[in-house]
């Protein structure tokens, strides 16, 4: 028996929309991590993109437990002294939803270098409307 690795062409991409409204936000991180990484297909291959394509919509309306809504802190610094940016969950919700998901969604990826290929495949909108009707994108059950 030998192991049976894809090629490039061989591997199938899917569109998958995920419906953020009233998910909790790790499970949902979590489950779309899973996807873009393909680790739910039998093909699965850690050194190449194997994974699928994911539309969140509703990032707005994402829940989150306990009391991280006021607690939870997002730090980014410039490399300068000094330069230490803070901004809360309910901040950054109010001036950027999408990027909640996205950060959340990072921090469950592998880290390296197919991070980044994997983040252009996760598209997330704060409202209902996205302009990728024309994958035909399946809607994925979340638990």
């Amino acid at each position: 028996m030998r192991t049976y690795f894809p090629k490039k062409g061989e591997i199938q991409k899917k569109w998958y929309l995920v419906d953020a409204d009233g998910k909790i936000l790790g499970r949902l991180a979590s489950a779309v991590a899973k996807v873009l990484t393909g680790k739910a297909k039998p093909e699965y291959t850690a050194y190449e993109d194997v994974g699928d394509f994911v539309v969140v919509v509703n990032a707005d309306r994402v829940a989150v437990t306990g009391k991280k809504r006021s607690q939870k802190v997002y730090r980014r610094h410039s490399g300068y002294p000094g330069g230490l940016k803070t901004v809360a969950l309910a901040d950054l919700q109010k001036k950027a939803p999408e990027k909640v998901i996205v950060e959340a969604v990072n921090g469950m990826l592998p880290k390296n270098k197919l991070r980044t290929v994997y983040l252009k495949k996760l598209k997330v909108y704060s409202g209902q409307d996205h302009p990728h009707e024309a994958q035909r994108p399946e809607v994925l059950a979340l638990p």
